[in-house]
């Protein structure tokens, strides 16, 4: 056995043992972190099969910017573990029977016939110094277009539906109305005059200096 296969052996290794612990530690932080393991490990096995351009994405999408946010908001959450230590053991039997599911489904689907993909040609052997971001680029636009589109519309509904669904006017919340903002008027809208009475000159104590004069020779 070579190095470069011990070192797939050693990642891919790492990887289904940080996934393990991701769903099975009681701490969200520390789940979190061995989320981002994964991740870590993941990038190490795309870029020893020769595809550096992913695992430099996974790392910096996934682990630079995703996996941060939600350490952070993890750990400004309130979470309380008693109550998440309590519905674990309860639900462990269904979470078990759901991944099993999973499972069966995914072994039942898996093979380029199912997915349609015996119907595109194979492509050509690339050269040894060709970019993998270039030829990756090439299938996403060309053979699989459309599955991309349908992905991106998906996105985008989510996007969309996520925004709406956190969208709401609070009555003690103060905030701009554009509308508004470009009827204001030059005059009456943006300058106000107020009329005050004139105040009597307080006297001020004997030998005393005014605050301006106080600290001068």
């Amino acid at each position: 056995m070579g190095f470069e296969k011990f070192l797939f052996y050693l990642f891919g290794a790492i990887t289904l043992w940080s996934a393990g612990m991701v769903i099975t530690r009681r701490n969200p932080v520390h789940a979190v972190l061995f989320l981002v393991l994964a991740f870590v490990t993941s990038a190490a096995l795309w870029i020893l099969l020769e595809a550096e351009f992913l695992g430099i994405v996974l790392v910096l999408v996934y682990v630079g910017a995703v996996m941060v946010l939600f350490l952070f908001v993890v750990m400004m959450l309130d979470v309380d573990i008693a109550t998440l230590r309590a519905g674990f053991i309860r639900y462990l039997p269904l979470g078990v029977l759901i991944a099993a599911v999973m499972a069966v489904e995914i072994l039942l689907i898996v093979g380029p016939g199912n997915f349609g993909l015996a119907a595109f040609p194979p492509p050509e052997p690339a050269a040894a110094d060709a970019s993998n971001a270039q030829e990756l680029g090439y299938l996403l636009y060309t053979l699989y277009v459309y599955p991309v589109e349908i992905a991106a519309v998906i996105l985008l509904v989510a996007i969309v539906a996520a925004i709406r669904l956190t969208l709401r006017r609070r009555p003690d919340t103060k905030y701009l109305d554009p509308s508004q903002q470009v009827r204001i008027k030059k005059g009456p809208d943006r300058i106000r005059l107020v009329k005050m009475a004139a105040e009597d000159a307080v006297a001020l104590p004997a030998g005393r200096a005014p605050k301006e004069e106080e600290g001068t020779e």
